[in-house]
């Protein structure tokens, strides 16, 4: 059951965030599927290609606009790449640690 906490931290921490919608909950539980089959490092590096069948997301400007969103929302931190050859950088926050500090 360990390996549900950072959703299951991810949920409490939305209840009572209007701005999250259905759509940036599949995209972060996308990345943490993800950053499960690559045994959970921080951050992980990921191509869009990769996530959107996960997240089952088909546009290409809402997938961004969510990540940033996140971002901007203080939930991760995204570092998108630009380039072809390397995917965007994803930085998980330990919702607990921000909890006890008061984040």
């Amino acid at each position: 059951m360990e390996s549900l906490k950072p959703l299951t931290d991810f949920f409490s921490a939305i209840e009572k965030d209007y701005r999250i919608s259905s759509t940036h909950i599949a995209i972060y539980a996308a990345l943490l599927q993800f950053r499960s089959v690559k045994g959970f490092i921080n951050p992980i590096e990921i191509f869009r290609s990769e996530l959107v069948p996960i997240a089952k997301i088909s546009s290409k400007s809402t997938y961004h606009k969510c990540l940033q969103e996140l971002h901007q929302y203080g939930y991760l931190r995204y570092e998108p790449s630009f380039k072809k050859t390397r995917g965007s950088r994803i930085y998980f926050f330990d919702f607990e640690i921000r909890k006890t500090l008061g984040v």
